[in-house]
């Protein structure tokens, strides 16, 4: 039985993660889209999403809430990879929404496994 390497996203060339995701033309792909093809990345990030997310402010079902519901694909603050990445980074100014760059135990890696796992959860993975 041979061994797989797994290769972090950040780690993988233009080439290879537009052969794994459908590119947009004239917008590089993100490490989230190679990301949706992982199993092992998409459970972690449903796991850091229950954990850190869900546990405090967004929610696993639409409901009110103190922060948006995250899987009906409505993003008020940017839709694309690098814009949710830049929410969950950085936080939102004047909102709740905190900053979690360094935060994360496996830092960028982690938060690029959330936006993956937020993206295929929705509905027609947005």
């Amino acid at each position: 039985m041979s061994a797989v390497r797994r290769v972090p996203a950040t780690a993988l060339g233009l080439a290879t993660l537009c052969a794994l995701a459908a590119c947009t033309p004239g917008e590089p792909p993100s490490p989230a889209d190679a990301l949706r093809a992982d199993t092992v990345a998409l459970t972690r990030g449903e796991q850091l999403f229950t954990g850190v997310c869900a546990g405090y402010c967004h929610g696993l079902s639409p409901g009110p809430r103190d922060a948006p519901y995250l899987f009906d694909c409505t993003w008020v603050h940017g839709d694309r990879d690098a814009d949710l990445f830049r929410n969950i980074a950085d936080g939102v100014p004047e909102t709740p929404m905190i900053a979690f760059g360094g935060q994360l135990p496996e830092g960028d890696e982690d938060i690029w496994r959330l936006v993956a796992y937020i993206r295929s959860a929705g509905p027609e993975n947005c």
